[in-house]
């Protein structure tokens, strides 16, 4: 499985628009670090990010919003907020 930029930044939109839970998102990451090739130019820092979500279901390490928005940043995206209200 090839790994790049443009991958984990699908799997964090996805993931903050509860498109995939957690548990989900975790056991992506943890597959691709078990069988991925991370490529691109930015294929370090693309690694790092996926290894910090492979332990994001441990307690002590968690996901926060600031943590995602912070790895977007890394990967050269900026994050924005839009609310909506839902209708009964």
């Amino acid at each position: 499985m090839r790994i790049e930029n443009r991958d984990v930044v699908g799997k964090l939109t996805d993931y903050l628009n509860h498109r995939v839970s957690l548990p989900e998102f975790v056991d992506w990451a943890e597959q691709a670090m078990m069988d991925g090739d991370f490529v691109g130019k930015d294929w370090k820092t693309v690694r790092d990010i996926v290894a910090r979500i492979g332990v994001a279901d441990v307690r002590e390490f968690g996901l926060t919003w600031e943590d995602c928005e912070q790895s977007l940043m890394e990967l050269g995206y900026r994050t924005e907020v839009q609310i909506s209200q839902t209708f009964a």
